[in-house]
């Protein structure tokens, strides 16, 4: 396998990982939320809740920051297809594609 295969296998990885992920980050998020709501009577509880919330929606805003920055830079340099079409004489009909 050479270069290009393994950094293909990577991005494949990678590209699998994000949604499971920023799921995990949600369900983070919820899990704060939950703790947060049904220990409102308890401060401590209540304030642990606010931080694990706090820290989903740090994680959350960062990868999909992320993301969107990789999409932006991809798209400005028109990194998203890697095949370079050449131009062929068509010998029949004496056209250029």
């Amino acid at each position: 396998m050479d270069l290009f295969g393994i950094l293909d296998v990577f991005g494949d990885l990678i590209n699998l990982a994000t949604p499971i992920v920023v799921a995990l980050a949600l369900l983070y998020f919820f899990w704060g939320l939950a703790t947060f709501v049904l220990n409102s009577g308890n401060k401590d509880k209540r304030d642990e809740g606010r931080n694990i919330m706090i820290w989903g929606i740090i994680a959350l805003f960062v990868m999909v920051s992320v993301w969107g920055i990789v999409n932006v830079v991809r798209d400005t340099f028109d990194l998203d297809d890697n095949t370079i079409n050449v131009p062929v004489v068509d010998v029949r009909s004496g056209q250029t594609n």
